[in-house]
């Protein structure tokens, strides 16, 4: 028995059959899901981005740029006319309290110095003289004249007795007392040469003058000579330098600026509208724009009572007590300023607020699927939420600004 043959025809023609029903069903099923989605989206509205209100901590801060400043600089000049001799240090080399910094000339002030000390010495020899050797002889000279005049005082009492008793002549009496008058004034004279010679005498007191006059010289000659080299007054960081080697000094000129280590100063200039915020002893964190990633502590120290017409605003200082070591005089610095903060607020985006700095501020919020318009007042202000203190509750939504929608447009809300 033979079988009838199969027609290649015939499967081929079912099988392109098959694969035709089968994209027409996946055709079917991407147009039914299409007019499914785009009916949702007709019913629903759109997805949009909302942002919810929520409980947390709000900080208001006052944002402002500036620069640092030392407390005070310290103008370093010369305290003699001189040439330099040398300039030992560069701008911006940080320098020690009695570090030398310029060194005068000082051959003359030398020369000075050394005359000084040999007019002490010729005085001290002086007085060295009058102790070892004026005074001791004073002292012999006033023995032997003691012992003259009591000899002279012997022999006037024996001649008056022979006198008296007709054994001597008046003429030899008269020898006598003139004999005794003289070694009378010699003794007075002894007395007076040791007197002078003693401490307290005009000799002993000229000298001690002169030397004290001399010590006094020399001291001025060597403060003089130590003016000769031109130290710092303080630690510090020198930030001009203005006098080069053989430059001619005079006193009150400045040749060298310093900026004493310790505790800095911020500079800022502060808008005006923000003046009722700031208070001495508010708190800031700041950075400077060559280090942006590294910030520090600073506190209010100073806000100027008034107020530059020409920028609006108000200069305000503050106080760096630990400042860091990279930060250097005249560095731009951006500030923080802590005026107020709040735990348990009620927070939102700011990018969710409409006119914010006005008097009505509102929101879009949502209603039954519907966009509407809500106000609200609003409180403290951070650097991207805003404090919340009417028209919303937490978990209330918002929509941001950016989103477009319109009230009255019905979307599909979606929690970022």
């Amino acid at each position: 028995m033979v079988l009838p043959r199969r027609s290649g025809f015939t499967s081929a023609a079912l099988w392109t059959g098959f694969l035709s029903h089968k994209w027409f069903i996946l055709a079917v099923i991407v147009l039914l899901g299409l007019g499914v989605w785009q009916g949702t989206r007709l019913i629903l509205g759109p997805a949009v981005v909302v942002d919810q209100v929520k409980t947390g901590h709000l900080a208001e801060t006052v944002v402002a740029s500036g620069h640092v400043e030392t407390p005070y600089r310290v103008e370093i000049g010369s305290q003699l006319t001189g040439t330099v001799e040398e300039v030992l240090v560069q701008q911006g080399e940080k320098v020690t309290k009695g570090q030398p910094l310029i060194s005068l000339e000082s051959r003359e002030l030398k020369a000075s110095r050394v005359q000084a000390q040999g007019a002490v010495a010729q005085s001290e020899a002086r007085i060295r003289q009058l102790e070892e050797l004026t005074l001791p002889s004073a002292r012999e000279a006033l023995t032997q004249a003691k012992a003259t005049s009591l000899n002279a005082q012997q022999t006037y009492d024996r001649t008056a007795q022979l006198e008296h008793n007709g054994y001597a002549t008046r003429a030899a009496l008269d020898d006598a007392q003139k004999t005794l008058d003289v070694a009378r004034a010699q003794m007075r004279s002894a007395e007076f040469q040791v007197y002078t010679a003693s401490a307290g005498g005009s000799d002993y007191v000229m000298a001690q003058t002169l030397l004290n006059q001399a010590r006094a010289n020399l001291d001025t000659a060597d403060s003089r000579l130590g003016y000769a080299t031109i130290a710092a007054p303080r630690d510090g960081v020198l930030i001009t330098r203005s006098v080069e080697r053989g430059t001619v000094v005079q006193p009150g000129k400045a040749l060298l600026v310093l900026a004493p280590t310790g505790e800095l100063q911020l500079v800022l200039q502060i808008d005006e509208r923000n003046l009722g915020k700031i208070a001495l002893g508010q708190t800031a964190l700041a950075s400077a724009d060559a280090y942006p990633d590294r910030r520090f502590a600073a506190v209010i120290s100073y806000i100027n009572p008034g107020i530059d017409i020409s920028r609006a605003s108000v200069e305000v200082k503050l106080t760096v007590a630990d400042p860091p070591d990279y930060l250097r005089q005249d560095m731009t610095v951006s500030v923080d300023v802590e005026v107020a903060a709040k735990d348990g607020a009620l927070v939102l985006p700011t990018r969710s607020v409409h006119d914010i700095l006005s008097g009505q501020p509102w929101v879009i919020g949502l209603k039954d699927g519907r966009a509407i318009k809500r106000p609200v007042g609003v409180g403290l202000h951070g650097n991207s939420h805003v404090e919340i203190v009417e028209g919303l509750a937490a978990g209330d939504v918002a929509i941001p600004q950016s989103s477009g929608v319109l009230t009255g447009q019905r979307i599909r809300p979606v929690l970022q």
